[in-house]
């Protein structure tokens, strides 16, 4: 994401915060969480205790807690779009842009949501630090569209389809263990989502499926006792 060149200090203060959040999760992926301590943390990362609480309330904050700067980042970088662009397009150009600086940190997320899952006392302060990040992008798109972010639905539900792409990206890029990068899949559920969210064919679901072609999938064998539906009724339902 866009940002404006830091200063030396800035730049040291980013290294020791990214260095903190990389030996949390490193220990507590091996330890598990409540056998890791702050004072841990501090020791694999070289810096004394009184560092890390420079930079973190505690070691959750430092596995799945916001970073608020980002949050602006983001932010600015919205309300930054041209102003004639559609809402949805802004969304889709400032995630885009987020989704490159996940693929530089690659190793990182898909450690945090494997820490997660195996720590789910984690995952309400994962949930609410993606609830302030698109609260911030609500209030830019009702700003940028004359609309209320607390009673009018537009802002809420056009940040809520833009993030629900983000994230199904996210999942399937994590899934197939970046297999195919996030920014095209990130592209594929927007131009999904712009398309109307049209089903896929069914053939080509079966083939990713690995079902062979002109045999009955699992689905077809549970209803095999039941006649059998038309080619157009089929499409019908669809």
């Amino acid at each position: 994401m866009a940002m404006t060149e830091l200063g030396r200090r800035d730049r040291k203060k980013l290294a020791t915060h990214q260095t903190l959040r990389s030996a949390a999760l490193r220990l507590v992926a091996e330890r598990g969480l409540h056998q890791v301590t702050v004072e841990d943390i501090a020791e694999a990362a070289d810096v004394s205790v009184r560092t890390f609480f420079n930079h973190f309330p505690s070691k959750e904050d430092a596995i799945v807690g916001l970073d608020p700067e980002r949050v602006d980042q983001l932010s600015e970088a919205l309300a930054a779009r041209p102003a004639g662009e559609p809402p949805l397009a802004a969304l889709r150009a400032v995630l885009g842009e987020l989704a490159s600086t996940m693929v530089e940190r690659s190793e990182e997320w898909p450690l945090r949501m494997e820490v997660v899952r195996a720590s789910p006392a984690l995952l309400p302060r994962l949930l609410a630090s993606f609830a302030i990040y698109e609260r911030a992008l609500v209030e830019v798109i009702g700003s940028r569209t004359g609309t209320d972010p607390d009673r009018d639905l537009y802002p809420a539900l056009a940040t809520a389809v833009a993030m629900g792409a983000f994230r199904a990206a996210v999942a399937s890029w994590r899934t197939n263990k970046g297999a195919r990068p996030l920014p095209k899949l990130l592209d594929a559920a927007f131009t999904q989502v712009a398309a109307g969210l049209p089903a896929p064919d069914a053939a080509e679901g079966s083939a990713r499926r690995g079902a062979a072609p002109g045999r009955p999938n699992a689905s077809t064998c549970i209803g095999a006792s039941r006649p059998a539906r038309s080619t157009t009724s089929k499409q019908g339902v669809a």
